[in-house]
């Protein structure tokens, strides 16, 4: 696969909602969860890819504040089926020089869950290839009310003055404080809605909203978002220029 495609003006921060995988398993008379499983598959093959594109850092929503309201066998589906994504690809994210960080509320994940998540981040720390973060139990609301209340632990604890409150202190206090915002935010299978993701940091991101569902999503396929990406004029709320 080529790489000159994107190489003239590369997004640095990906984003993708990875939307679709249960409507593409029903679609084909799957359990959704097969969806699932078949979206992991896309998942290695971009976090593979990613860096031949420029991609320094890459974000995926694999699971939200929302998905608990699914059914008890999906919800159970999906957990199970992240750790066994985590023990199984360390070894993958060593040899490839991935680090790996979580984002989201980790408090309701299940201490299995929770440790290999902490022991994923510690073994991957030194790595530099690409940044791979997973957005998991992740809403950005929450994100943000969360970092509200870190905030306002400091303020009563006479560590931070709120008249030092910038946008830039507001971020240091979210999940992502040492991620740049992206520069691209992916959402496959049609859907044309932002559901909670990265609401902050994506504020001045571009946008794409591809038909593909994500098993389907394809290498070929982030290229494509990836020439759509260049060919946009990126000016953060400036004027044209003359």
């Amino acid at each position: 696969m080529s790489k000159q495609s994107s190489e003239d003006k590369p997004a640095r921060h990906v984003a993708i909602v990875m939307d679709g995988n249960g409507r593409w398993a029903t679609a084909r008379g799957l359990e959704r969860l097969k969806g699932h499983v078949k979206g992991v598959d896309r998942v290695r093959e971009i976090v593979k890819a990613a860096p031949d594109f420029g991609i320094e850092y890459l974000t995926i929503f694999a699971f939200s504040t929302e998905n608990w309201k699914r059914s008890a066998r999906e919800v159970t589906g999906l957990m199970k089926m992240f750790r066994r994504y985590i023990l199984g690809e360390a070894e993958t994210m060593m040899r490839d020089q991935v680090r790996v960080r979580f984002i989201g509320d980790r408090a309701p994940l299940d201490k299995k869950l929770r440790s290999l998540m902490d022991e994923l981040e510690i073994l991957t720390a030194k790595n530099s290839q690409l940044n791979l973060t997973v957005a998991l139990n992740y809403g950005g609301r929450d994100e943000i009310t969360r970092a509200v209340g870190r905030m306002a632990r400091a303020v009563k604890m006479g560590m931070l003055d709120p008249s030092e409150i910038t946008e830039a202190k507001i971020s240091n206090f979210l999940d992502t404080a040492d991620i740049p915002d992206p520069d691209l935010v992916i959402r496959t299978s049609g859907e044309h809605r932002t559901s909670n993701f990265l609401p902050w940091q994506a504020a001045y991101a571009e946008y794409v909203f591809p038909e593909t569902a994500w098993p389907d999503f394809t290498v070929s396929e982030l290229v494509k978002m990836l020439n759509l990406y260049k060919d946009r004029d990126r000016r953060f709320g400036a004027s044209v220029a003359k």
